[in-house]
């Protein structure tokens, strides 16, 4: 079993409880993120529209700044960020920085800069908040066993829907910590707060249900935050 560390996510403040390494957990995450490029090469889905892959990677760069404001160390990190035109990804942000925005995602809600940068935010903010290294922890705590490896647990996420559902409240904190943080970072890097707000309406819009309901905030509480926070944002310290 490895030794478990105390840390606060930035900006929120709020305590975890960490297993494993941050070391370890980007080194098991960089495999899986060159063997998911290479499927989508594969299948001719990654890369394949510059302009694309041109925009999303100079907003990024605007919330990379950003982020090395909350969390100096992530100026260290091989941060990464390419496109794919499968219809499976929206936006996600493995640990250590490892990027992939779906550019059907971006085109069907039609996201002008301002709301690209609050889709990247997000994302960013997941990786700043170390979720990822966290939900894996929690996955050991709730099962301990001696052969709880990153790669066993990993394969458990994805594939066990009863853990799922009992990280399912923890994963909720995380998206509403990361709509927070992923809003603030697009504010320090200079985008608009109204286009935050309407970033999150058009994810309203585009799941109007929320599918995804069980690891999310209902949509309707995700645009009632973005409001606040453009409020807060106005007065911010920052």
């Amino acid at each position: 079993m490895c030794a478990s560390a105390l840390a606060q996510v930035p900006e929120t403040g709020r305590w975890q409880e960490l297993a494993f390494s941050e070391d370890a957990l980007q080194q098991h995450t960089a495999v899986h993120y060159r063997q998911l490029l290479q499927e989508l090469t594969d299948a001719h889905q990654i890369d394949d529209d510059d302009a694309m892959t041109e925009r999303a990677q100079r907003v990024a760069a605007t919330i990379l700044r950003a982020a090395a404001i909350l969390e100096p160390k992530v100026k260290n990190w091989q941060w990464e960020l390419h496109t794919s035109s499968t219809p499976d990804i929206d936006a996600y942000c493995m640990a250590g920085g490892k990027m992939i925005v779906g550019s059907q995602f971006v085109r069907r809600l039609d996201l002008n800069d301002g709301e690209l940068a609050a889709l990247i935010g997000h994302e960013v903010a997941h990786a700043l908040a170390q979720h990822h290294r966290e939900t894996l922890s929690e996955a050991r705590l709730i099962n301990p066993q001696p052969e709880s490896t990153l790669a066993i647990l990993s394969e458990r996420l994805d594939l066990e829907l009863p853990l799922q559902i009992q990280l399912g409240s923890l994963s909720s904190i995380q998206e509403t910590e990361a709509d927070q943080i992923g809003m603030t970072l697009a504010h320090l890097a200079g985008w608009s707060s109204a286009d935050f707000v309407s970033f999150y309406k058009k994810l309203q819009a585009d799941d109007p249900l929320q599918d995804r309901a069980r690891s999310h905030p209902s949509a309707a509480s995700r645009v009632s935050m973005a409001k606040g926070m453009a409020l807060l944002l106005a007065l911010s310290r920052y």
